[in-house]
């Protein structure tokens, strides 16, 4: 699985090597046509090794099959087209179980970051933890989306790619990551960075308590994710917060 996440994701970079336009396609809102060009590599690759696809970009493809790879061609897609260097390819391969192995390729430096279920976590080989922070008011956070009222942290970026960010809480770059966008995320933003952070030792929940794991393309959730239990359980009452505050 592993190795097929990365060859996938090489052909991704291969393919984006190659285009000259990376800006809107016209396909649908917010498609650019780095996403079309990196979408036909990485579904090639998987579905020659064997997997089912379910693609942010072309939806399923074999879902009969045992094992589905639940794919971003390109997370952060706006970012690529304005030459923003946090931009990546995301593959969460599921059986039965849930996440059982997941790749997450930073493609404009070529990090890679994967886990195994049971296995691990590690970028570049090397094996990854996450920090010790347990406030939310000492924490540097990653934010999806802009919250109207201020959440407790001590600092925030919004670096502009779920799976990604996600990946920088399972090694201790960010502190945390909440999504307080208004229409959360799909399981490719998010499927192989929660893979990735369980296995590094990090949390990550839903903020409304649904079930991360879901196979339907039409799915939205709204993952948060912390160093430890303690701050995770701050950032998510401060998400829950902020829809109470929205509500009124």
């Amino acid at each position: 699985m592993i190795a097929a996440g990365i060859e996938a994701a090489r052909a991704v970079r291969a393919a984006l090597d190659g285009l000259d336009d990376w800006g809107l396609a016209g396909t649908r809102e917010g498609q650019h046509h780095s996403d079309l060009v990196a979408d036909a590599a990485a579904v090639k690759v998987l579905l020659d090794a064997g997997f089912g696809v379910l693609s942010e970009e072309s939806a399923e493809h074999h879902p009969e099959r045992p094992v589905i790879a639940v794919l971003d061609p390109v997370d952060g897609s706006t970012n690529a087209a304005h030459g923003v260097p946090w931009f990546a390819t995301s593959i969460a391969f599921l059986d039965r179980d849930g996440p059982v192995g997941g790749v997450v390729v930073n493609q404009a430096s070529g990090v890679v970051f994967e886990a195994v279920r049971g296995g691990g976590a590690r970028r570049d080989g090397v094996p990854i933890g996450p920090a010790s922070t347990s406030s939310l008011s000492q924490a540097l956070i990653g934010l999806s989306g802009w919250p109207a009222v201020h959440l407790g942290w001590e600092q925030f970026r919004a670096l502009g790619a779920a799976a990604l960010d996600i990946c920088a809480v399972a090694c201790g770059v960010l502190d945390a990551y909440i999504d307080c966008s208004d229409n959360g995320h799909a399981s490719w933003d998010y499927l192989a960075g929660l893979l990735i952070c369980h296995e590094a030792g990090a949390a990550i929940e839903d903020a409304f308590g649904k079930d991360l794991v879901t196979r339907n393309h039409g799915d939205r959730r709204t993952p948060v994710a912390a160093a430890t239990p303690e701050l995770l359980e701050a950032c998510l009452a401060a998400r829950r917060q902020l829809a109470a505050a929205n509500r009124d």
